[in-house]
């Protein structure tokens, strides 16, 4: 069977693989016949040596050539380097679960913007977020289970546009940010691909 992974050159090539099937224990093949083992995270250390055995130094410093800053949800379907036409070392990336907008994230970003350079930021929540089917609720159900309540909020919402709207807020008037002129919100589509902009001052 071929698997194909990511390349540093973002060309796809393939790498053959022994598949083993579900078999009785006097069936199972030996290591020797092709049986795989261990764990995903075995997986990408083997992935991460094929990839070093071809890796050169691109020569970049940690500041992003486009001088921006994305700020997006950690929601395994969106790709985006892939969606915005994004080359390594473009930009800064930073994800959490929502793409919300936390202590966190500002925190990242004005280290990215007074000590990295950037000047932009961009902000994209997606469609069928997971944050939309919870509550703070959590919270509680985590303090029942473990003993200890969460010092962090959910960020649970219910309209997705608005909270893009709130995350630029948070973004607009932070007095640690030096740049909060070029702050744009989007909602990318994840059966579509398409980004849709968010404008900050129509409420949903």
């Amino acid at each position: 069977m071929a698997l194909f992974f990511p390349s540093h050159n973002r060309t796809r090539r393939a790498v053959t693989i022994n598949v083993v099937l579900m078999t009785t224990s006097s069936s199972a093949p030996t290591e020797s016949e092709g049986a795989i083992r261990g764990t995903v995270t075995d997986r990408l250390v083997e992935a991460n040596e094929r990839y070093a055995a071809q890796f050169t130094d691109p020569g970049m410093d940690a500041r992003p050539v486009l001088q921006v800053a994305v700020v997006a949800c950690m929601d395994a379907r969106l790709d985006l380097h892939a969606a915005l036409g994004l080359a390594l070392g473009d930009c800064h990336t930073i994800r959490n679960a929502g793409g919300v907008v936390t202590d966190d994230v500002i925190r990242s970003l004005t280290i990215s913007q007074r000590k990295l350079g950037t000047r932009s930021v961009v902000l994209i929540h997606h469609t069928g977020c997971g944050l939309e089917s919870i509550t703070e609720d959590f919270r509680t159900d985590l303090e029942m289970e473990v003993g200890q309540r969460p010092a962090w909020a959910v960020e649970a919402f219910r309209d997705v546009d608005q909270d893009v709207r709130q995350s630029m807020q948070r973004v607009r008037t932070s007095p640690f940010l030096l740049h909060t002129d070029d702050v744009r919100g989007f909602v990318f589509d994840v059966k579509t691909g398409l980004l849709r902009e968010i404008d900050p001052g129509q409420p949903s």
